[in-house]
């Protein structure tokens, strides 16, 4: 058997509480909340190929990474 393990930063309690949000949504609430998805500006919606998920994802990751890394602007 593979030992799972979490996402960086993450805990079983985190864990637990998405499950809990999803599990107790109501079909109206899930509707709403997929809705905003849809709606956001933050995020553009695309339509990739099985197979370049997997790099898809790597992308955004070290897109993530180097935004994290990146110094903040003081105001």
């Amino acid at each position: 058997m593979t030992e799972q393990t979490l996402p960086q930063g993450w805990t079983h309690d985190d864990i637990r509480a998405v499950i809990d949000h999803y599990e107790s949504q109501s079909e109206d609430e899930e509707l709403a909340e997929l809705e905003a998805a849809w709606e956001s500006r933050e995020a553009t919606v695309i339509h990739v190929p099985n197979e370049l998920a997997p790099a898809v994802r790597s992308l955004i990751a070290h897109y993530e990474r180097l935004r994290e890394s990146a110094p903040t602007a003081s105001h």
